[in-house]
């Protein structure tokens, strides 16, 4: 099955080291992301629940690529996401703009890609929505 994709962009008022140590400060994504909790379980493994128990996912993820404080890979591994997500940090400004995207395949077949046109603004609206209570988060 062919991936699909969705990035959310936006600028934030602070230094790609900063920026990118909050983004990468796995527990504190709670603080952030969008009904998400996440840990790093191993080196290089990372796992993030979304939803609220019962109600949620598992996401298990492998850090592919890691080049501070500029850029973040990783490779999602788990029973509903599946797929590659990348965080770039870059400087912008007198702060950063940071570009979170996703490429990945989706769950329940045709009917996932069916579904796709549906779910694509909301994912984005989430991810943006996310992006910008860590904004809050950077003094």
């Amino acid at each position: 099955m062919r991936p699909v994709y969705a990035a959310a962009a936006v600028h934030l008022p602070a230094p790609p080291e900063r920026v990118f140590a909050l983004i990468t400060d796995w527990p504190r994504h709670r603080e952030w992301m969008f009904m998400t909790t996440a840990r790093l379980v191993s080196e290089g493994q990372v796992q993030a629940y979304t939803g609220i128990w019962p109600f949620g996912f598992l996401d298990t993820m492998t850090i592919t690529h890691w080049q501070p404080p500029t850029l973040v890979r990783t490779t999602h591994t788990g029973r509903v996401v599946r797929g590659r997500g990348a965080i770039r940090v870059r400087a912008d400004g007198e702060g950063s703009r940071v570009v979170w995207a996703e490429e990945l395949i989706l769950p329940f077949g045709p009917l996932g890609r069916a579904a796709w046109p549906l779910i694509r603004p909301l994912a984005v609206a989430f991810a943006r929505h996310s992006l910008r209570k860590l904004a809050r988060l950077l003094p």
